[in-house]
């Protein structure tokens, strides 16, 4: 067992080396003896079109029924639409098998117990039931049901939009699951849509399904620069992020997405707290400020912002990555569709195009999030090295360590932080000029490089 599969967040690794039957009936064995000890019965399981899901999920269920455990088969789906299920079916949780945008070749497990996704805590315990072989024993047999989930989501996403008039709209489906049901629901609540790449493949002929790296989104600016579109949407590998491109073919950060939906979300939730991640731009926050809403920052992460959103009984939230959050009419879970919908919706009430509305927000010199490789076992103590290094500086520099740390002056920001997802430390920059921002940059790189003792580059 690969221990480095249990991630953050969830469990990902390459399919047939990292989940291979033996361990995914490990896991399967370990994840029901977590939900048996929360007394849960039955849950849902779905999975997306990775040519190692349905392998997956043959194996995962027949350990979850070996505990006697119900399962509902909900088949190919997308993450959004488990989530759906925890709030619409008669479960006690649930298992969606994906690994989102990775390349095809990965696959992995995002879980629920309740209505909560597992915790960094939950996930690391699964890995110790295994590692103690501590497992309920096998001696029953669930059943097994299906349940064809998709039509009555689709239903209530379309019943719970208002488009005030003909939106001219791309939809890039990056051959996830979602072109199972895209054009219906689009189509149905009065788009003109136009399509690409409807149908689901799990090598992903066409392009990756990040559409938070502007190079995947090429073939969609073409689309609405051609087509002479109102806007194109895109979704990630299992539709619980999205990437927005404006009339003019331009790619918009999910933090800018995020500003105009706060303002129309504070026209109706007054003095709300709206929820940033450390990622996201000072733009963000000063908007919502300026619409009446009060900012939050906090830590990356779909499962921290979900927490975070309820504890603040939040109305919004997102991050960077392109994951939204609405509980204003919605459940706090991150769904790429109703986000693209919900962002749809305002446009249509709206006598500006896009790009003009765009033009009314603030801008700043940033940079998108930069990577940069860095030992798995050494990257969290630099972040403590280098805070330790910051706090030295005789400087007008404010500290934010909510999550990695975030660096501020009068003019600019820096975030270096741990990412939680790969061997790496993850970077974003901005800034009210360019100069400034080159500055900021330098400060960090510097400091980077002097605790490391290596040089850095990016």
């Amino acid at each position: 067992m690969n221990e480095k599969i249990f991630r953050e967040y969830d469990i990902r690794g390459v399919a047939e080396n990292d989940l291979n039957d033996s361990s995914v009936m490990q896991i399967s064995l370990a994840f029901g003896t977590l939900a048996i000890r929360q007394n849960v019965k039955k849950i849902a399981i779905g999975r997306d079109c990775r040519l190692s899901s349905t392998r997956i999920f043959d194996v995962f269920s027949r350990g979850i029924r070996d505990l006697g455990i119900d399962i509902i088969d909900l088949g190919i789906i997308t993450t959004p639409i488990l989530y759906y299920a925890l709030f619409n079916l008669d479960i006690d949780g649930g298992v969606m098998i994906t690994a989102s945008h990775n390349p095809p070749e990965y696959n992995g497990f995002k879980a629920a117990i309740g209505k909560e996704v597992l915790s960094s805590d939950q996930i690391q315990e699964l890995k110790n039931i295994i590692l103690a072989n501590d497992f309920c024993p096998v001696n029953k047999h669930g059943k097994l049901t299906k349940n064809n989930i998709i039509d009555k989501y689709t239903e209530d996403l379309i019943n719970n939009i208002n488009i005030r008039k003909k939106i001219k709209v791309g939809v890039d489906c990056a051959n996830t699951p979602v072109g199972l049901f895209a054009r219906k629901v689009f189509e149905a609540v009065g788009c003109e849509t136009f399509m690409l790449f409807e149908t689901p493949d799990g090598t992903f002929p066409n392009h990756h399904p990040d559409p938070s790296v502007e190079k995947n989104l090429s073939s969609l600016k073409n689309l609405v620069i051609s087509k002479k579109l109102d806007l194109g949407v895109s979704f990630d590998g299992d539709a619980d992020r999205i990437g927005i491109i404006d009339n003019q073919g331009k790619l918009i950060y999910s933090d800018i997405i995020l500003a105009i939906l706060a303002k129309s979300i504070l026209l109706n939730w007054p003095n709300s707290k709206i929820i940033g991640e450390v990622k996201c731009s000072k733009i963000l926050f000063d908007e919502i400020k300026k619409n009446g809403g009060v900012p939050v920052m906090w830590k990356t992460g779909h499962s921290n912002i979900k927490r975070k959103i309820k504890e603040e009984k939040a109305p919004l939230a997102g991050e960077l990555s392109g994951h939204i959050f609405f509980s204003d009419k919605h459940h706090g879970y991150d769904d790429a569709i109703y986000a693209a919908l919900r962002f749809i919706e305002i446009l249509s009430g709206n006598t500006k195009k896009l790009s003009v509305i765009l033009d009314d927000i603030p801008k700043m010199f940033s940079t998108p999030e930069i990577r940069l490789d860095f030992p798995e076992d050494k990257k969290f103590q630099i972040i403590n090295d280098l805070s330790d290094e910051l706090k030295k500086l005789n400087q007008e520099y404010s500290l934010i360590d909510i999550d990695g740390i975030r660096i501020e002056d009068s003019n600019s920001w820096g975030l270096v932080r741990a990412s939680n997802t790969q061997p790496a430390l993850s970077m974003r920059f901005e800034s009210n000029s360019e100069e400034s921002l080159e500055k900021m940059k330098n400060l960090v790189l510097n400091l980077l490089e002097k605790v490391s003792g290596s040089r850095c580059k990016f």
